[in-house]
């Protein structure tokens, strides 16, 4: 996340493919093999190398830490067998990534069992590693003898959600700060679209502006709407009977899982000097970030099939997608340190997915 001074505009600057599918595209490298010298058969590695450049937030001099993430879990997932799908990822976000330079992504094959499977990736600019992650990946068991889950937030912010379709909430800002969206409705910056997704910032309608909220900071709330943009299929001309075969097929799963994990990234920690009601702070950055998936199939795919009418093209020849929601708040601050944790919800009220990430938070720069 870029601080306040490290805001450059480049009105040249060139966009970030507006489809998802090819914001994540890859390019196939040549595998590599690495030798133990306690171990019979060589560790077998596999290499990646993104086409697309990532969204830049702040115009600043740091590519969105959501791209990275997302894009190592869809290098590892080119690695495992049909019918495997993440269902958790923890991450370091080592140094910042860079907007112009290509990231390459080493894929280790740590375990493939029967019923789950885990890869080590590391992601690397100009060579040097900037994230490295665990990535797990799972068959679906088709059992479901026990469940649980907190009430959703389509329940406990039904006149919330309902005031306002997500299509009229406000698009979310690169940078969700006072300062910036100031400075975007004076036209002193331009305003990027962010790629891959349309994310909504939710209107919270006076809920963080009473005093119990205000007294207690972990019961802050900001709840967020997304769907997908474009076409989930890497075949720019496949029909629509094509796709949803796919799609019931379990072949874009991963992908989705990866488009879940995109958005829980967009302006998490800016809601945290939100909440604690801080305007200025010095540094701020991801750490560590796990995500994990809880429901596969169905709960997290993202075609709303059941809004396809007359060939399925909606506004902007898109597929109608389904909207999904994730409830972010911060439940501790300490130590120049901060947590983000969320919920990600299925149109449906299902709990698909928690996100739990770590970050760097001073409001003064550190002496050293």
């Amino acid at each position: 996340m870029a601080s306040h001074r490290e805001v450059v505009i480049n009105d040249d600057e060139p966009t970030s493919p507006r489809a998802f599918i090819e914001l994540m595209a890859l390019e196939r490298l040549e595998d590599t093999t690495l030798s133990h010298p306690d171990t019979p058969e060589p560790e077998k590695i596999q290499r990646f190398r993104s086409l697309a450049k990532p969204y830049n937030p702040g115009h600043g001099s740091r590519a969105f830490g959501g791209h990275v993430y997302a894009q190592s879990a869809y290098a590892a997932s080119k690695t495992v067998a049909k019918g495997f799908v993440i269902h958790d990822m923890t991450g370091s976000f080592i140094r910042g990534g860079k907007p112009y330079t290509p990231y390459v992504y080493t894929v280790r094959h740590i375990r493939d069992g029967f019923m789950y499977s885990t890869r080590s990736v590391d992601a690397r600019q100009a060579g040097k590693i900037c994230f490295s992650c665990i990535c797990s990946f799972k068959r679906d068991e088709k059992q479901r003898l026990f469940e649980h889950q907190p009430a959703s937030a389509q329940k406990r912010f039904a006149s919330i959600l309902s005031a306002r379709r997500p299509e009229e909430q406000p698009v979310s800002p690169s940078v969700d700060a006072e300062w910036w969206i100031e400075n975007i409705r004076q036209g002193n910056i331009p305003e990027h679209t962010f790629p891959g997704l349309d994310v909504r910032k939710t209107d919270m309608m006076g809920y963080n502006s009473t005093q119990d909220v205000k007294s207690h900071p972990e019961k802050y709330r900001q709840l967020t709407q997304y769907r997908l943009l474009g076409s989930p299929d890497e075949d720019p001309k496949a029909t629509l009977e094509q796709i949803r075969e796919r799609e019931e097929a379990g072949e874009y799963d991963n992908l989705y899982a990866c488009a879940h994990m995109y958005s829980s990234d967009k302006n998490s920690l800016l809601l945290i000097p939100r909440a604690l009601g801080i305007g200025h702070w010095s540094d701020m950055a991801s750490l560590t970030l796990t995500v994990v998936v809880h429901h596969h199939a169905e709960a997290l795919r993202m075609i709303d099939w059941e809004s396809v009418r007359d060939g399925g093209v909606g506004v902007d020849g898109d597929l109608p997608m389904k909207w999904f929601v994730q409830e972010g708040w911060t439940p501790r601050a300490a130590e120049n340190r901060a947590m983000h944790e969320s919920y990600l919800w299925s149109p449906d009220g299902t709990l698909l997915g928690t996100s739990f990430q770590d970050s760097m938070f001073r409001l003064k720069k550190a002496k050293l």
